[in-house]
C-alpha cells in the first residue's frame, strides 16, 4: 500500500495541515482507525491543558469532591469519608482505619524458624504448643 500526503482541516483552528506519508503509514502501523482531527500546535495546546487539569487533583479539574458525614463502625466517633458508604460495609474514622491497617510487629521471640521444626508432625505441633512447667 502505498501513502501520498494528504491535506487535512483542523477541527480546533479550522487551518489546514498535512498528513504525511510517513505518519499515515505509523497510524497503520498503530492500527488507529481515524486520521488526525487536530494540527500540531493545536495538539499540543490541548495535551498541555489537560496535563495542567490532571496534576491539580478533582478540584483542578472542576469536579468536586463528595464528603460524607457518618460514625464509625468501631469506635463510634462522628467523622467525614470522601464517599458515600454503602450498605453492609463498615465505615472507619482515620485512627480506626490506621490501626487495622499497621500490621503486627513480628520479633524474633515470637518467630518458629523451619529449620528448628524438624520433619515430623508430632514435632511441628510440638513447636506450636508454648512449653509448660
Amino acid at each position: 500500500m502505498e501513502f501520498v500526503d494528504r491535506l487535512l482541516t483542523c477541527a480546533d483552528c479550522g487551518g489546514e495541515f498535512i498528513f504525511t506519508a510517513g505518519e499515515q503509514l505509523f497510524f497503520l502501523d498503530k492500527q488507529f482507525k481515524n486520521d488526525p482531527k487536530r494540527c500540531k500546535p493545536c495538539k499540543s495546546r490541548r495535551s498541555a491543558q489537560g496535563a495542567t487539569a490532571a496534576t491539580g487533583g478533582p478540584a483542578a479539574a472542576g469536579i468536586s469532591r463528595t464528603e460524607t458525614r457518618t460514625e464509625c463502625s468501631e469506635c463510634g466517633v462522628s467523622t467525614t469519608v470522601p464517599f458515600k458508604p454503602t450498605q453492609g460495609r463498615p465505615v472507619l474514622c482515620r485512627q480506626c482505619f490506621k490501626n487495622k491497617r499497621t500490621p503486627s510487629v513480628v520479633t524474633p521471640e515470637n518467630t518458629t524458624m523451619p529449620s528448628e521444626l524438624g520433619q515430623g508432625s508430632t514435632e511441628l505441633a510440638a513447636a506450636a504448643q508454648p512449653a509448660q512447667a
